[in-house]
């Protein structure tokens, strides 16, 4: 009897590199501490799975590599997984007796459970020694008053208990060892002894050696442990918990490679539960690998070695296009020195110069510099705006030197926001505007394209409270709907928390 084959998917990560420094050149741009938050929304890095194709080969080995596996197939195709669950079932062995393995499966049988409706009244003999032996006479005897008990090589002859146990039941022992198989047109008749005599039979019961086909373990170092009844060693199986997970992490059996005595039902259920068992393990590890890497990210994402490789993957990040809650509220301010953190490609710094402003401009990466320096001189207003290259994580702007202070879109980590956003505030001069947006947490319930990061994001209402009511008036303070497209391209509303407060002469 051999279990169903039960599998599981393969689910791995790409591997995440960091690039080169980059270099320095002459640009004009002024250098300062590199500054850490981009203008506007960054995404995290998200695994896909890899793909595997099916199979129906043999599995000749399997080894662990690289926190997987890989096994083997018999014409050396290799398939690689996280997690292995063998359903390989066992062999039974059959004694050595001539005509027995040919009439296999159709009148040579061993379970009474699988067989014996089908043979009930008949005539069976029961080839075994030992323990087995009377176990399965006894077993078979429940099917049919015929029972014969054939001795098995050497095996010796029944106890006086079992003797009379078998007599009181009707069960015939013969002493002679079974020479061979008889076989009349394609159907078993009956047994031949050493002695030449044929004891007529309608049905041989073995009692096969149940070996776990475990071979394709071996590599790991999973060897099967023997299987006892009475003493006599009946089989072998792997040896695994109840959820079927083995010593080798990450290897789990199911079915008669585990259980010899497993129906098929309950060697689907063996699978199930395995199958179960191995989810929960891989949703641990993802859930592990996923903590870690949010964690790399809020280590590494504000560097000015992630943004640069940001910039330089691709011509442009953003639209070229100032953002709307910027333009909302500065279109009707008096010109006169702006502060625009978190710079990017220009797009905000140059529509501010244009207006009349003169602008200095912040960012982290000297390639999103390079590019705003370029566009203020193609829109004609490179003399009005001066490019810092900044950490707003440390830069620290002159004090009451700035008559609009404006961060788009600054994201990050709740101590350090707070804190820039002090040293922002403390930027603007008597009469001077302070105007900080950002995606609001309710974002995150949409289809919208955030980085998942609730911790850095905020409301109005929070960046409002930090400032002294003494010392500032807050003007706005809300969720600002906005109509936008998302990743999918429908139409969704989206909301920004937008806070604007003037400082009081």
């Amino acid at each position: 009897m051999g279990s169903p084959s039960v599998g599981s998917p393969s689910v791995g990560s790409p591997s995440v590199g960091s690039p080169d420094d980059a270099g320095s050149r002459d640009t004009g741009i002024k250098e300062a501490a590199p500054h850490t938050a981009a203008p506007h929304e960054t995404a995290p890095h998200a695994a896909a799975p890899h793909e595997t194709e099916p199979h129906t080969a043999a599995a000749h080995e399997a080894g662990s590599r690289d926190g997987g596996f890989v096994v083997t197939l018999d014409g050396g195709r290799r398939v690689r997984a996280r997690r292995l669950l063998v359903a390989t079932g066992l062999t039974d062995e059959l004694p050595d007796v001539p005509g027995l393995a040919e009439r296999w499966g159709r009148d040579v049988l061993s379970c009474p459970y699988c067989h014996g409706w089908e043979v009930r009244d008949r005539r069976i003999g029961v080839l075994a020694g030992g323990p087995v032996a009377t176990h399965l006479a006894h077993l078979w005897r429940q099917w049919s008053p015929h029972v014969l008990l054939l001795p098995l090589g050497e095996a010796p002859a029944p106890g006086s208990e079992e003797a009379e146990a078998l007599a009181a039941r009707g069960v015939v022992v013969v002493e002679e060892p079974v020479a061979a198989v008889e076989v009349s047109d394609d159907r078993l008749t009956g047994v031949r002894l050493v002695t030449g005599e044929v004891v007529e039979l309608d049905v041989v019961v073995v009692g096969a050696r149940l070996t776990a086909r475990a071979e394709v373990l071996e590599p790991l170092g999973l060897k099967p442990v023997e299987i006892e009844m009475g003493g006599q060693v009946v089989g072998d199986r792997i040896p695994a918990d109840h959820t079927g997970a083995t010593a080798e992490p990450g290897v789990w059996v199911a079915g008669n490679v585990a259980d010899a005595g497993a129906q098929v039902l309950t060697s689907a259920a063996a699978g199930l539960s395995a199958a179960a068992a191995i989810n929960a393990d891989l949703v641990a590890e993802d859930r592990r690998a996923a903590v870690e890497a949010y964690r790399r990210s809020m280590r590494t994402m504000f560097e000015r070695e992630g943004w640069e490789e940001r910039y330089r993957a691709r011509p442009a990040i953003w639209s070229g296009r100032p953002n709307p809650q910027l333009v909302a509220e500065a279109a009707d301010l008096v010109p006169g020195r702006a502060l625009d953190v978190g710079s990017g490609e220009g797009a905000d710094a140059v529509w501010l110069a244009g207006r009349g402003w003169r602008v200095t401009g912040t960012d982290i990466s000297t390639t999103a510099l390079e590019r705003a320096a370029a566009h203020a001189a193609e829109a004609g207003v490179g003399e009005r705006v001066e490019w810092v290259h900044a950490d707003l994580r440390e830069y620290v702007p002159d004090a009451g030197a700035y008559d609009l202070v404006s961060a788009q879109f600054m994201h990050l980590p709740g101590t350090e926001r707070r804190e820039l956003f002090a040293r922002l505030a403390a930027a603007v001069a008597p009469g001077g505007t302070l105007l900080i947006v950002g995606h609001h947490p309710r974002d995150l319930r949409t289809t919208a394209h955030r980085m998942h990061f609730p911790d850095m994001m905020y409301t109005a209402e929070e960046v409002a409270s930090g400032l002294e009511p003494d010392v500032w008036e807050v003007v706005t303070a809300e969720a600002r709907p906005r109509a936008v497209v998302d990743p999918e391209g429908r139409d969704i509303t989206i909301h920004d928390a937008v806070m604007v407060a003037r400082r009081r002469p």
